[in-house]
Parts: structure tokens; C-alpha cells; sequence
């Protein structure tokens, strides 16, 4: 059978501030078949947008090709629509001129497309505000609108990069439901797949019949699961429950490094590691909570972020940052605390500082780096620009300076070095 998509050995890297190439992309293969939703599931940052848009036509990859009904992709072409996290209507247009502009690009006539449009504005229950402009709408309109003007070209392919994230909770859930009666109405007509980005772990196993579960640094498929749940899916079935627990396992597997080159073993943590964003007050906090569910043994991490109500978008950067920091131990869906942990829990705020500061100098090259420059410097000072221009080697010039202020934030807290805002500069701790 002839796949509706192909997607093969797709690599993507950008250019950072010295000309270095950034791979976010590496080496990604699968296939989708007619009829199938899938999901691309991780967390942010680890490429699987900039692979949407490379299936879309929109940016072109390093490596590989993209195959739509045995046909390469070079550009956008007529059978695969999307629809953006960000809406990204145009505020000029009304919601019939907006929804109208994919079907003006293919040349359709005026009283066609209108009367096309009109039936996309209808099916997607916006019908009475074909004259409103955007910014009279809601967030959850506003998405029903990005709906309508990629369902109206009637696409073999609907793209979708998280379409739900910036609504709430009751908005999504509603809009969600409603994409699934258009999909099972329109299947035998039109659309015959959806591949959709998400970070939701629970949004991927609701509406997906194939989750591809991506790594990162750079972007890569560290698993696929098969969802074999009937359409209509309780979040309280035990099988559903079984699937959010795989999820979570492959997610946090110990083998995150399997895909890396042959030729190389796994790349221990260097100045070109991307540190988390979090602050030193959230990694406490989330080990505070794993020490109250851990009794018997690790603590289950579906049980964790239910408790702490964190997506993984949010959970998963302070798990990565008790990990790496030597704090915990996370692995097959589990995390579990180590016993610095535990004498951190138990410190009071001066050791809670000191033993950051020595698990800091321990795991973090890049903390390391600031002190040891700080110490070679007789002046015991030097610029963050100084530490920002090495970061720049390895990263682009904003997650450079995201990292850099990640660092700053857990060295002063460790009270490793003082920071002043207003000059820039970093200084050890004990120079007046």
C-alpha cells in the first residue's frame, strides 16, 4: 500500500551566531498511512515543529526528502493544510476574507470560493461571524477560524502544531471534540490523515491512533506506541491509564541516547549542554512532593504530575535538572530521590546552598567554567558577554542567553558568584 506520507531520514540544522551548524533535527523516518491520526508527542524545543513545516513544505531539510503520495515536497502543495499554535490570521481580514485565502491562492473564483468558505465557516460552528475581524474573537474562535481556512481547500493531509496549547482547558477540550466529528464526517470524502504536534501527553492518547514519542537535543523518534482504543476513549479506563504510564516510560527511558551515532559513544555533559529553565525554588519544591509519595520505592511520574498538576512541558525540565544535579534518578517512567536529595530536604538554607554550589561545580561544566575564569581574573570579575560569546559557539544567540541566565539564577542562588544587573558583571561571592 502506497503511504500517504513518507518521511525519510530528515535531518535539520541552522546556522548559530559564528556560522556553526545547530542540528535540532536528526536523522527522523516514519510513514503514515490513510486513515491514521498521529501524533508527535515531546517536549518543547525538541524539533517536532520545525519537522511539521518541513512535511508542510515551508522550510526545506538539511538531509532527507519528505514523500506525499510518492511525490517529493519541495514546496507547499495543494493537499496538505495546516493549522498554527499561533492562529496566524490576518487581523485586516475578516473571518470570511481569512478563511477565503487559501482557495484565492489556487485560483478558485470569487463566488466559488465563497460559497466554500461560507460552508467551512458553518461546519466549524462559526456561522454568524463571517464579518467579524479577529480581533473581536476569542482565542477558541479565533482557532476555529484557523480551522475553517485549512479545512476549506479539503486537504488529503491536515498539519496541526498544537493547535489546542493556547486555549483553556474547557475551550480545547471542546474544539478537540468537534475536529474528531469533522474527521470521522469528511474521512471518506476528503481528509484522510492528521499528523499533529503536541506536548499533551493525555491530548496525544484521546485523539491519536499512533503516538511518535520524540527525544531531543536534537529532535529524534525514541519510540512510537499504537493506540488500539475504541474512538470514544474514558481518561479513567485502565487501559487508557496503562498507555499514559508507556508514554511516560519511553519518555523518561534510560536508552535516550540509542539513536546517536555509531561511530561515537554518548556525549557526556560539555559547556554545550542546554541547562533546563528552571529556578533552584521549583527543583526543591517538586522533590518536596516526590518525598511525600515516596514510601515503598520510585515514584510513579503519572502520579507525580497529576499531583503537582504540571504538563510535561513544565515537569520534565525540573526532572531533567534533579537528574543531571545528581538529585534523582529518573528512568522507565519513574523517578526516584538519591540521598543528596534527601540531605538537601533536610538542610537548612545555608547547607541547602552549599550543597547545591558543590553539586553544581560537580555535574554543570559551565558553572565550573564561570568560577574557574573568575578565579584566573585578577580582578575576580568578568562580563556576562565574555560567557555569552562562548555559548554562542554551540547555541543561537537567544537560547545562548537563555542558558547563560538559567546559570546565573542557580549560581547565585548557590552564592558561587555574584551577579550585578546593571553592569553586566559576574564577580566571586566573598569580593566587596
Amino acid at each position: 500500500m502506497q503511504a500517504l506520507l513518507d518521511i525519510q531520514n530528515i535531518s535539520k540544522s541552522f546556522k548559530t551566531q559564528d556560522g556553526q551548524g545547530l542540528k535540532v533535527i536528526d536523522n527522523v523516518n516514519f510513514t503514515m498511512q490513510e486513515g491514521e491520526i498521529v501524533a508527535l508527542l515531546g517536549k518543547s524545543g525538541s524539533g517536532k515543529s520545525t519537522l511539521l513545516r518541513i512535511i508542510a513544505g515551508l522550510i526545506a531539510p538539511s538531509d532527507g526528502q519528505v514523500m506525499y503520495r510518492n511525490q517529493k515536497v519541495n514546496a507547499p502543495v495543494p493537499g496538505i493544510s495546516m493549522v498554527f499554535q499561533s492562529f496566524a490570521l490576518m487581523p485586516w481580514l475578516t473571518v470570511l476574507e481569512n478563511v477565503e485565502l487559501g482557495l484565492e491562492a489556487q485560483g478558485i473564483p470569487r463566488k466559488i470560493r465563497r460559497e466554500q468558505a461560507l460552508k467551512a465557516i458553518d461546519m466549524i460552528g462559526m456561522d454568524g461571524f463571517e464579518n467579524a475581524y479577529p480581533k473581536e474573537l476569542s482565542g477558541g474562535m479565533r482557532q476555529r477560524v484557523g480551522f475553517a481556512r485549512a479545512l476549506v481547500i479539503k486537504p488529503d493531509v491536515l498539519l496541526m502544531d498544537e493547535p489546542f496549547s493556547a486555549l483553556d482547558v474547557l475551550t480545547a477540550e471542546n474544539l478537540r471534540n468537534d475536529l474528531m466529528e469533522i474527521w470521522q464526517e469528511t474521512e471518506q470524502d476528503s481528509m484522510k490523515g492528521i499528523l499533529f504536534v503536541t506536548h499533551n501527553i493525555e491530548e496525544a492518547v484521546l485523539v491519536a491512533d499512533r503516538i511518535l514519542v520524540f527525544g531531543s537535543n536534537p529532535g529524534f523518534i525514541r519510540g512510537e506506541l499504537k493506540v488500539e482504543l475504541p474512538t470514544e476513549r474514558n481518561t479513567q479506563d485502565p487501559a487508557f491509564q496503562k498507555l499514559i504510564d508507556e508514554v511516560y516510560r519511553l519518555m523518561t527511558s534510560s536508552e535516550d541516547q540509542r539513536r546517536r551515532s555509531k561511530k561515537t559513544e554518548t556525549k557526556a555533559i560539555g559547556l554545550d549542554y542546554r541547562l533546563p529553565d528552571v529556578r533552584v525554588a521549583e527543583l526543591i519544591g517538586l522533590l518536596e512532593q516526590v518525598d511525600e509519595l515516596q514510601e515503598l520505592g520510585p515514584v510513579d511520574l503519572p502520579d507525580l504530575a497529576e499531583e503537582v498538576r504540571l504538563d510535561i512541558d513544565n515537569l520534565f525540565p525540573v526532572l531533567e535538572a534533579c537528574s543531571i544535579l545528581g538529585l534523582a534518578k529518573v528512568d522507565q517512567g519513574d523517578i526516584t530521590m538519591t540521598a543528596k536529595a534527601r540531605a538537601l530536604l533536610e538542610a537548612d538554607i545555608t547547607k541547602k546552598k552549599e550543597l547545591i554550589a558543590k553539586q553544581l561545580i560537580k555535574h554543570i561544566p559551565l558553572a565550573k567554567y564561570i568560577v574557574d575564569t573568575l578565579h584566573d581574573r585578577s580582578a575576580e570579575r568578568a562580563s556576562e558577554e565574555r560567557f555569552h560569546k562562548v555559548l554562542e559557539e554551540y547555541f543561537t544567540e537567544d537560547e545562548a542567553e537563555r542558558v547563560l541566565t538559567t546559570m546565573i539564577d542557580w549560581g547565585r542562588y548557590a552564592e558561587l558568584f555574584a551577579y550585578d544587573y546593571d553592569t553586566g558583571l559576574l564577580s566571586l561571592e566573598d569580593v566587596a
